[in-house]
C-alpha cells in the first residue's frame, strides 16, 4: 500500500482498538505497565513469563512477521527480570530473554531484530542443561540499540550511547560512544558540546502534541471517505 486509504474515522477507531486490546490482553500479563503507552499491532507482542515492566509512555511496533518478544525464564535459582524504563521505543522483530536481570533506562530505543539476553541458554559443557551462565545486562538512560545488533550477558552500555547495525556486544561501552562491529568496539565519542534531544522531549507536553498528531491526520486523510478505502481492500489499482 503506497497511500494510507482509510477515513480519518476508521484509522481513530483502529487506534482505539488496539490500545483496547492491549488494556485488556497484555496489561494483565505484565508486573507493571506505566500510562500513556501506544502498542500498533498489539497482537503480534508476544510475553511469556512474570517480573516483565514497562514504564510510562512506551512505544512498540510489530508486523506479522516481525512479533516483539519479551521473555523470562524460571528455572532452579534463576528467575528472569526484564524492567523497561519510560519514553522506551521497541521496534518490530526486537527480543528479550532473561534468566537473571535486564534493565533498561529510560529514552531507550531499540531497533528491528535486536536482540537482548543475559544467559548462554545451554551450560558449555552439559548441552542438556538449560539456562547455562547468567549475567545481568544494563542499558543506561537514552541508549540507541540499531537494527539487528546483540547484546549479549553481562553488558553494562552507558548513557546516550549508540550500538551500530548488526553489532554483537560482549564487553561494556561507556557513555556517549559509538560502539560498532562483531565483537562491537568504540569507533567514535559523541560531542558532549551539542545539545542531546531525547524521547522525553516528545512528551514534555503531551496534549499540545496529541492534537498536533490529530491534526496531521485530519489534513493526510481529508480526502478519504468510505467508499474509496472499501474499494481500495477489494480492487487495489496501480499506484493505491
Amino acid at each position: 500500500m503506497i497511500s494510507d486509504h482509510r477515513p480519518y474515522f476508521i484509522k481513530q477507531a483502529y487506534r482505539c482498538f488496539e490500545d483496547f486490546y492491549s488494556s485488556h490482553f497484555l496489561a494483565p500479563q505484565l508486573a507493571a505497565l506505566g500510562r500513556g503507552f501506544h502498542f500498533m499491532k498489539p497482537w503480534n507482542i508476544r510475553i511469556h513469563g512474570s517480573h516483565i515492566s514497562i514504564g510510562e509512555n512506551a512505544h512498540i511496533v510489530t508486523a506479522r512477521d516481525r512479533r516483539v518478544c519479551l521473555s523470562t525464564w524460571t528455572h532452579k535459582e534463576h528467575q528472569g527480570h526484564i524492567n523497561i524504563g519510560n519514553q522506551c521505543l521497541l521496534c518490530p522483530g526486537v527480543r528479550i530473554d532473561s534468566a537473571s536481570e535486564i534493565r533498561i533506562g529510560d529514552n531507550c530505543m531499540i531497533a528491528a531484530g535486536a536482540y537482548l539476553t543475559d544467559a548462554d541458554w545451554h551450560d558449555l559443557y552439559d548441552r542438556t542443561e538449560p539456562v547455562g551462565n547468567t549475567k545481568p545486562i544494563i542499558l543506561q538512560d537514552n541508549v540507541w540499540v540499531a537494527s539487528g545488533a546483540t547484546i549479549c550477558k553481562g553488558v553494562s552500555i552507558g548513557r546516550n550511547s549508540i550500538v551500530a547495525a548488526a553489532s554483537v556486544v560482549v564487553a561494556d561501552v561507556a557513555p556517549n560512544t559509538i560502539a560498532a562491529g562483531s565483537p562491537a568496539r568504540e569507533v567514535k565519542q559523541l560531542d558532549l558540546t551539542l545539545p542531546m534531544v531525547t524521547r522525553a522531549d516528545l512528551f514534555e507536553h503531551p496534549l499540545e502534541r496529541a492534537k498536533e498528531l490529530d491534526e496531521i491526520d485530519r489534513y493526510l486523510l481529508r480526502d478519504n471517505n468510505l467508499i474509496k478505502w472499501i474499494r481500495n481492500l477489494l480492487m487495489p489499482r496501480q499506484g493505491d
